[in-house]
């Protein structure tokens, strides 16, 4: 027999897809004011000026709550990114544009959300591994392209991973991002974005191969010598 105890019959209607988006704009204004631990679905209901049970309607709890906001926190993220990436500026630009608006978006309503995202976006849970897991490739997509089409291009090193690459760009945001949490302080997001490609581009720029092959023949120049001397 087909098990339906974690079903729920979701009212239909125009009037209930109101309802839905008016507890999740609240149940992230709550997430952001008090964090996953103090945010509570009571809370969520007096503010929405409705009764408890009435967000028990369309969600099970707090939990499915945090998923659903951290999941269209993304989707908004996602889709900025990939909307807005300007393709016809060069490679450095671009990067400038996903760095500044990666933490534009991440920091607009504050450090609260920030750190909902960052904490419980990747932590382990009922249901939070399915769901996040395709949401951060899609998040790293427009990245992704843009690191490719520029190793295509010739414009960035092609010695190492793409991935690798990926994470010396989204490590040090993170850091940026914690950093604000922690202090509570305001980040100039302009100037951090510019600073950040500034530091990070030479180290993308292509291996001058000539220059290695240099290094290579010194490195083993000196081994010889250092040898020779200890015999």
């Amino acid at each position: 027999m087909e098990d339906t105890s974690s079903r729920r019959r979701v009212p239909a209607g125009a009037k209930a897809e109101q309802r839905i988006r008016d507890i999740l704009r609240v149940s992230r204004d709550v997430f952001a004011e008090l964090g996953y631990e103090r945010a509570t679905t009571t809370e969520i209901a007096q503010r929405l000026g409705v009764s408890e049970g009435t967000v028990f309607t369309y969600f099970h709890g707090k939990r499915e709550l945090c998923v659903r906001v951290i999941e269209d926190w993304y989707d908004e993220i996602i889709s900025t990114l990939e909307q807005g990436m300007p393709h016809g500026q060069p490679t450095k630009a671009q990067l400038e544009f996903y760095v500044k608006t990666h933490l534009r978006l991440f920091l607009i309503q504050g450090t609260g959300l920030c750190a909902l995202v960052l904490s419980e976006g990747r932590a382990k849970g009922p249901g939070l591994g399915e769901v996040f897991l395709p949401l951060q490739r899609r998040y790293t997509a427009p990245l992704m392209d843009l690191l490719a089409r520029a190793r295509s291009n010739g414009e960035i090193r092609g010695d190492l991973p793409l991935s690798l690459l990926r994470s010396a760009i989204l490590g040090p945001m993170e850091h940026i991002l914690w950093d604000a949490i922690a202090r509570q302080r305001e980040v100039d997001i302009e100037k951090t974005a510019r600073d950040m490609v500034a530091l990070l581009w030479p180290a993308l720029q292509p291996v001058d191969l000539e220059l290695e092959k240099l290094r290579g023949f010194y490195g083993e120049v000196s081994a010889a010598l250092r040898k020779a001397a200890a015999d």
